[in-house]
């Protein structure tokens, strides 16, 4: 693993998936996220093989080595422990985050996708490093019913701000650089991000754009 100085700095958190990366190389595209600011990294694949999970997820860490940027696996412990990676993200029907945090140590970021009151009231807290709250906006990402919008997320946030006021809480799903701002503006720490990053011409001309955009909404508030 990373020895890690922010391991949980969610800021610009950016999510690598070869179906929204236009073919090009992730490894090359997590220095490029990186070099523009970037502050933690996962590599999410759902079509994958195990086999071929574990080899991309081995170059993008090798690639990312010594940056002090963490990279996280989407779902799958086994292909994070197999990778040296340093932690995972896992969906309300993945492995249990306290079976992940046996499995991968208490050094191990985990995060947990969070869509509902529910799920945060259930959330066990405990576990986590930090908890990402969407879909805010549509996207083609990632199949969500229903967006839930800023109040929504608000809604939701505002249980995570009352009964763990340090875990660092961030927002996903259609985020880009129109709307960035105010999604900062409503209390995120931080913003996860896929196409709008590693769609892009110059991904790391558009991470620097994206960070600049939180930083300067987080001076505001």
């Amino acid at each position: 693993m990373t020895e890690l100085t922010a391991p949980c700095d969610i800021t610009l958190y950016g999510i690598l998936d070869p179906n929204r990366a236009r073919g090009r190389d992730l490894a090359k595209l997590a220095n490029a996220a990186i070099s523009g600011g970037a502050t933690i990294l996962q590599y999410r694949d759902k079509n994958a093989g195990i086999r071929e999970l574990i080899e991309t997820g081995r170059a993008i860490k090798l690639a990312i080595t010594g940056s002090g940027v963490p990279l996280l696996i989407n779902d799958r412990v086994d292909a994070a422990l197999a990778i040296g990676a340093d932690g995972v993200h896992v969906g309300q029907d993945d492995m249990k985050p306290a079976d992940a945090r046996q499995l991968l140590g208490e050094s191990a970021i985990i995060g947990l996708t969070i869509k509902s009151e529910e799920h945060a009231k259930s959330a066990p807290v405990g576990q986590l490093d930090y908890v990402c709250i969407g879909g805010v906006y549509d996207t083609l990402s990632k199949h969500n019913p229903t967006s839930i919008g800023l109040e929504g997320w608000q809604k939701i946030a505002r249980y995570f701000r009352d009964n763990s006021s340090e875990l660092p809480v961030g927002a996903i799903a259609g985020i880009d650089l129109s709307n960035v701002e105010e999604v900062i503006r409503t209390g995120a720490d931080g913003v996860a991000i896929i196409s709008a990053m590693f769609m892009a011409d110059d991904v790391e001309s558009m991470s620097q754009q994206l960070k600049t955009k939180i930083l300067n909404a987080k001076d505001c508030l």
